[in-house]
C-alpha cells in the first residue's frame, strides 16, 4: 500500500512539473507584439495621398495630447473634422484625448517636441487605420516675440506630426475684439493640416504652378510650400523656415529643409492668421478657406 501511494505522489509531481514547463514554452513563444511606428516617422506630406484617398486607410484616428488646462475647444475640433471630411473621403474620423503633464519649459524646441512626441504617443497607423498626433503645448515656440508680432502658433514637422502652441493662440486671439480662440484655433489646424494634405507641391504635385517663393539664405528666390493666390488658407502671408532637431532657427530653402532630419518647413506666423480672420469677419466670414487651384491638387491626388 505505501508502495501505490508513493508511486502516486510521484505520478502527481510528475504531472505538475509538465504542466509548468508547458505553460513556460507557451509564454516564450508568444510574445507581446511591437508595434511598428516607421510608417509614422516619414517627412511632412509622405502620407498625402494616403490621408486623402482610401485606397490604403479608410479611417483616420487623431490622438490629441495636450497638457492639463490646454485641450482644444470642442468649436475647434467639430470644424477641423468637418474640413478633413470635406477634402478627404475618411467617412470614419476618431479623436482621443491625452491630458498631459506640463513639459515645464519657457519655450520648445522642435527637439523638444520631438522627444515630448516620443515620450507620450500612443496611437500607430494598424490595419486600415491611419493615426495623426496633434500636441497642444503651454509653451511657445523658441524665439517667439509676442510684442514684435513674429509668433508661431503651429508646425508640422513629419507626416503624420504636428503641434499647436496653444499658449500663444490664446494669447493672439486676446488681441483681437473680433477673433476668439476658435477662430485661431481652427485656422491653425487647417492651415498646418493642409501640409500633410501635400499643399503646396509638397507630397502633392501642382496641376497648375501656384507655389510661392520666397528669398534663401543665399538671396535666391525658391519654392516656399505655400500658395500664391489671394485669400488661400495656404497663403505664403506667412513667417516662413526651419527648425533643425538640433534647435537652431534659420531662413532657408524648403528643399533644404525636408532632406536634412526631422524639420519644420512651415511656421505659421501668428500675426499673418491674426490680419486674415479680421478681413474674413468683416466680410461676414469667420473662416478662411483653400482656394480652387489647392483643391485641384487635392482631388488630383485622390481627395474630394
Amino acid at each position: 500500500m505505501s508502495t501505490l501511494k508513493n508511486l502516486f505522489l510521484l505520478f502527481v509531481l510528475a504531472f505538475a512539473v509538465s504542466c509548468s514547463k508547458s505553460s513556460t514554452t507557451t509564454e516564450e513563444e508568444t510574445p507581446t507584439p511591437s508595434v511598428n511606428k516607421e510608417a509614422n516617422l516619414l517627412a511632412t506630406g509622405d502620407s498625402a495621398n494616403d490621408i486623402l484617398s482610401n485606397s490604403t486607410y479608410d479611417k483616420l484616428l487623431i490622438e490629441i495630447g495636450y497638457v492639463e488646462g490646454f485641450r482644444p475647444t470642442a468649436t475647434a475640433m467639430a470644424q477641423f473634422t468637418d474640413y478633413l471630411r470635406q477634402y478627404t473621403f475618411k467617412e470614419d474620423i476618431e479623436i482621443i484625448y491625452n491630458e498631459l503633464p506640463s513639459p515645464v519649459e519657457d519655450e520648445l524646441t522642435l527637439q523638444e517636441i520631438v522627444e515630448l512626441e516620443t515620450k507620450n504617443r500612443t496611437a500607430f497607423n494598424t490595419g486600415s487605420t491611419l493615426a495623426i498626433y496633434i500636441y497642444f503645448a503651454d509653451s511657445p515656440a523658441e524665439g517667439d516675440d509676442l510684442e514684435g508680432g513674429l509668433v508661431t502658433l503651429g508646425a508640422v514637422y513629419r507626416n503624420t506630426s504636428m503641434i499647436i502652441h496653444e499658449i500663444t493662440v490664446r494669447k493672439l486671439a486676446a488681441r483681437s475684439s473680433s477673433i476668439n480662440n476658435e477662430d485661431v484655433e481652427t485656422a491653425t489646424l487647417n492651415h498646418e493640416f493642409g501640409h500633410l494634405f501635400g499643399l503646396v507641391n509638397l507630397g502633392t504635385d501642382m496641376v497648375n504652378d501656384h507655389e510661392s517663393e520666397s528669398e534663401n539664405e543665399d538671396g535666391e528666390l525658391v519654392g516656399d510650400k505655400h500658395c500664391n493666390q489671394d485669400g488661400c488658407l495656404m497663403r505664403a502671408e506667412l513667417q516662413f523656415g526651419s527648425n533643425s532637431v538640433l534647435g537652431k532657427s534659420q531662413k532657408m530653402s524648403a528643399k533644404t529643409a525636408y532632406e536634412d532630419g526631422v524639420t519644420s518647413g512651415c511656421i505659421l506666423s501668428g500675426e499673418s492668421v491674426l490680419r486674415l480672420l479680421e478681413k474674413q469677419t468683416a466680410k461676414g466670414v469667420a473662416s478662411v478657406a483653400l482656394d480652387p487651384e489647392c483643391i485641384l491638387d487635392i482631388r488630383a491626388n485622390g481627395g474630394r
